[in-house]
């Protein structure tokens, strides 16, 4: 077992990741404070003077999910967010940043999933802070002259939240489909460029030139 003289901070990520992990998998009804100790390779105890509760330790997972997504909103509303909306933009960009905030094997669009589906305080709080973040997002775009804000700022900004959490929501699905993971390097190559595609000019705009990435 690990000890409180061990590090601090060092233990307290590595509980709140499994608690991740197994949340993502069960729900956090169906984990206990134990499971997750054992996940972490800690005490009980431990787990109670970093959280307090599972519900604590719940809140920060929660927390570190709205981090995740700021961070990734933030840079795609940034400077390098202006040059994925360029004509004749790459991909590649995207899914760069989809893999720096989600490494393959990340427990966190199962946690998302979990929790914008449930009928919870916690979800109905996330999604409200997701839509705030796509939201300043939009406002960024629009500030660096790559976008408007529409009629209707704030449904432009729910449109555009709900088309990236479909994503994360039917991912598996997707994968099945297309026969790749939309999250990984070589699906959102293939996602992004569609995608952004559609967001530059439509329906009746073409991905740019490159080599085909799928089947015809």
């Amino acid at each position: 077992m690990r000890s409180v003289a061990e590090g601090d901070r060092t233990a307290r990520a590595v509980i709140r990741d499994e608690a991740l992990r197994l949340f993502a998998v069960r729900g956090p009804e169906g984990v206990t404070v134990r499971q997750i100790a054992e996940a972490a390779g800690v005490s009980a105890a431990l787990v109670v003077h970093h959280f307090g509760s599972k519900d604590g330790l719940r809140q920060e997972v929660d927390q570190y999910v709205l981090d995740v997504f700021e961070g990734m909103l933030g840079e795609l509303a940034g400077e390098d967010g202006a040059r994925l909306v360029e004509p004749g933009a790459s991909s590649g960009l995207l899914s760069e940043v989809f893999g720096r905030y989600l490494p393959e094997g990340s427990p966190l669009p199962g946690y998302l999933r979990r929790l914008l589906l449930g009928d919870s305080e916690a979800g109905r709080k996330v999604f409200q802070r997701l839509f705030e973040l796509s939201r300043g997002a939009l406002d960024g775009l629009v500030a660096g002259g790559v976008a408007v804000a529409g009629r209707d700022a704030e449904v432009r900004a729910a449109f555009l939240l709900a088309n990236d959490l479909a994503v994360f929501l039917l991912r598996d699905r997707i994968a099945e489909t297309l026969g790749v993971d939309p999250l990984s390097g070589d699906g959102m190559a293939r996602w992004g460029a569609e995608m952004l595609s559609v967001y530059a000019g439509g329906l009746r705009a073409s991905p740019p030139e490159g080599p085909a990435a799928g089947p015809s």
